[in-house]
């Protein structure tokens, strides 16, 4: 697999697996299956789903959780994680980066779940082209937001963690239209997430 950007080098490498072993909370998915409810209230006909970046596939299987007929797919670019994913049977996964051309046949739903925050910014154009091709009608991220593009520490790290506009810059790219969109608090009893604003886009 090309590697384009040190950021991908970060994430397909030991920094991404030992995000792996993080990342294994029934509690956490407990909280994810909420938080989907909530950012997929306002969809209609929706049948197939596809993430960007899906980990070990943690949102998968809350969205599966919540609607068994889903057709869900996942693209990750961590071999140890997309191998943890695929194991699930509840998904295709391809084991690439989402820097690259992603075929296949559009899908009802593309989404990001906290993976265009650690793009290089550089490369963003090519994840929101990904995103939107992908979609026949919506297309969902759910990020850290700031009115303005901004680069901050990730755990010691810097270049690793990008805040910005992703959904007001996918609405003036591709002329999308915001259907929905809200705020996951940290202290939220029922579906804490970190602090991630998330909007919902339709074609």
């Amino acid at each position: 697999m090309n590697r384009k950007t040190e950021q991908e080098e970060f994430w397909s490498g030991e920094f991404g697996d030992e995000y792996v072993d993080r990342n294994k909370s029934d509690a956490l998915l407990t909280s994810k299956i909420c938080m989907f409810s909530t950012m997929l209230r306002s969809t209609n006909k929706l049948s197939s789903v596809r993430e960007l970046g899906c980990n070990i596939g943690l949102n998968l299987v809350a969205l599966n959780k919540l609607k068994p007929s889903f057709e869900l797919s996942g693209y990750e670019i961590n071999k140890k994680a997309a191998d943890k994913a695929a194991s699930l049977n509840i998904a295709d996964i391809f084991n690439t980066s989402i820097l690259e051309d992603i075929s296949g046949t559009p899908v009802d739903l593309t989404f990001t779940c906290g993976v265009l925050i650690h793009i290089d910014p550089d490369h963003l154009d090519k994840v929101y082209q990904n995103l939107v091709n992908s979609s026949k009608r919506y297309v969902l991220v759910a990020e850290y937001y700031n009115p303005s593009p901004v680069s901050i520490s990730y755990r010691g790290h810097q270049n690793k963690l990008f805040k910005r506009d992703f959904a007001g810059e996918l609405i003036d790219k591709y002329g999308l239209k915001l259907v929905d969109y809200g705020f996951f608090y940290h202290r939220d009893e029922l579906k804490p997430q970190d602090d991630i604003s998330w909007f919902l886009l339709e074609k």
